[in-house]
């Protein structure tokens, strides 16, 4: 898998001097650590898939991350203590992070008010909170997973499904991923509208 990330780590803080990220396992392969990374992550999904965790604020989110990735990593559940950015865009300064997740539980408040019945407003809503997560990038690894069962999340609670990287549709993830590669909450906006769909027995 491609990586165009850059992080500004000089004391190795997550990875040993091989540049591989320090694991609960020891493993010291990169291929093998991302394949054991996969197993466990997608076990602890279903998990939540059998039992959501009820979103109150940006505190789930870190609640969630812990849930992921907590077989893999000593800091699941924290977030970074290093910058980071991607194709020479930075991600959002980690020493101002309080005030980011105070700003997106605004908008979290905003979503839990909007009608069941508007699509248009859940879905814009949804988009915007996306969007300010990813900026946030608020983990050293797992942001996309994690920011992805958040507004899963979000949208059940509205009785709502919501898969933004189906296995069967390339496609999707590809929108999702120029949408907030890019920050355009319109593309994000109109691919959360025409995904979401009621839950069978809603």
């Amino acid at each position: 898998m491609k990586n165009d990330y850059k992080y500004v780590d000089p004391d190795y803080k997550y990875t040993g001097k091989n540049g591989v990220l320090l694991n609960l396992a020891n493993i010291e392969n990169e291929n093998i650590l991302l394949a054991f990374e996969s197993l466990k992550v997608s076990k602890r999904i279903e998990e939540l898939f059998e039992n959501p965790i009820k979103i109150k604020s940006t505190d789930s989110l870190l609640t969630i991350h812990y849930h992921l990735f907590q077989d893999v990593y000593e800091w699941a559940g924290k977030t970074r203590t290093i910058n980071i950015s991607k194709n020479g865009k930075p991600f959002f300064n980690g020493e101002r992070f309080n005030v980011a997740f105070q700003y997106i539980d605004s908008l979290i408040v905003e979503y839990k008010a909007i009608r069941k019945t508007d699509k248009q407003a859940l879905s814009q809503k949804l988009a915007e909170i996306l969007d300010h997560v990813n900026y946030l990038h608020p983990f050293r690894e797992g942001n996309g997973r994690t920011q992805r069962e958040f507004i899963r999340l979000l949208a059940l609670e509205k009785g709502l499904a919501l898969n933004l990287n189906p296995p069967d549709n390339a496609f999707i993830y590809e929108r999702y991923m120029q949408g907030t590669i890019n920050s355009d909450v319109e593309i994000l906006t109109n691919l959360i509208f025409e995904l979401i769909v009621e839950r069978s027995g809603k």
